[in-house]
């Protein structure tokens, strides 16, 4: 069973200014729906305004949920901040976190939007208005759900505005596997980074990611792991550098699951960014990355100990 956070706000109107397309959204979910694997959909809360604050600037919190983002941040962001985008942006966030309360339950949960991973405390970046990632960590060990939290962003992105908002927590560690000279031009310090060369393909990328995942796994011991599943490290990506091919793309997806289920570990995971002209083509290759975490789930006996509290 895949165990789906989607809510109807998900899918946003076509932004008046900006390049960004909200219907793979939607496309994913009918990609999912007509797999024929097995999955239960699960509609989130929006997150309060004062978990945002934990992490964001409460001007900017105040400003992104009154759909009033000075003009100068919304050219950050990519596209207008209007009252169903501050609606939206409320649900991912409430999204990340109910996953990873699913995933302590059954091991592995999706959010089927977010991976807002380069927005900061008092703006956003790079189309993240709120980052859904630094956000849930930092409620779920608040909440006394997890004591540490492992980030693994595979993007092709580097996940600046994650590592800017946890850099002086001891409690989260965050992994980047990312192009070295794709956006952002300046990059952020996470706990680990591993800058790729441009073209990099599936052998050296799964090279990289054995090397940089099982020691931190092994050393840092979190309790849970946030899963930034970008497939813009994909070989046709729009505004991706690497070459990962659909194989590759799933046994990244599968050794992720795999070096933390075997650990105990429940993974939930987030969108992350994934780019092309068709918009089905890119909602296919989410479908598939989420298919192929619940498949390397199923592999793996349930957890032994759920959290108190958690749906099932």
């Amino acid at each position: 069973m895949l165990h789906i956070v989607h809510h109807v706000d998900y899918l946003a109107p076509a932004p008046t200014r900006g390049t960004f397309r909200f219907d793979k959204y939607m496309a994913v979910m009918v990609s999912l729906r007509e797999s024929g694997y097995p999955i239960t959909e699960h509609a989130p809360e929006p997150m309060s305004s004062d978990w945002l604050e934990a992490v964001h600037d409460r001007e900017y919190v105040a400003q992104v949920l009154a759909a009033q983002v000075p003009a100068e941040k919304e050219r950050r962001i990519g596209f207008p901040v209007t009252p169903h985008i501050a609606r939206r942006v409320a649900h991912t966030c409430g999204g990340t976190w109910l996953a990873a309360r699913l995933a302590m339950r059954h091991g592995y949960a999706a959010n089927s939007a977010a991976g807002s991973h380069h927005a900061r405390a008092d703006t956003g970046a790079g189309y993240c208005v709120f980052n859904d990632l630094a956000v849930a960590a930092h409620r779920l060990i608040a909440d006394g759900d997890a004591a540490r939290v492992l980030v693994v962003d595979c993007d092709v992105h580097q996940g600046d505005g994650t590592a800017l908002l946890t850099q002086d927590r001891a409690d989260i560690f965050t992994l980047s596997l990312h192009a070295e000279r794709n956006f952002p031009d300046e990059k952020a310090r996470s706990s680990l980074d591993v800058p790729l060369a441009d073209g990099t393909g599936d052998d050296a990328y799964l090279a990289a990611l054995a090397n940089a995942l099982v020691p931190v796994l092994d050393s840092f011991a979190p309790d849970l792991v946030l899963y930034q599943a970008g497939v813009d490290p994909h070989r046709d990506d729009r505004l991706g550098r690497l070459a990962l091919t659909d194989e590759g793309l799933e046994a990244r997806d599968r050794f992720v699951l795999r070096e933390a289920r075997r650990r105990g570990l429940p993974v939930a995971s987030a969108l992350g960014g994934g780019y092309g002209k068709d918009p089905r083509e890119v909602a296919d290759r989410h479908a598939r990355s989420m298919l192929a975490c619940a498949r390397e789930n199923a592999r793996h006996p349930p957890l032994l100990r759920p959290a108190l509290g958690v749906p099932a």
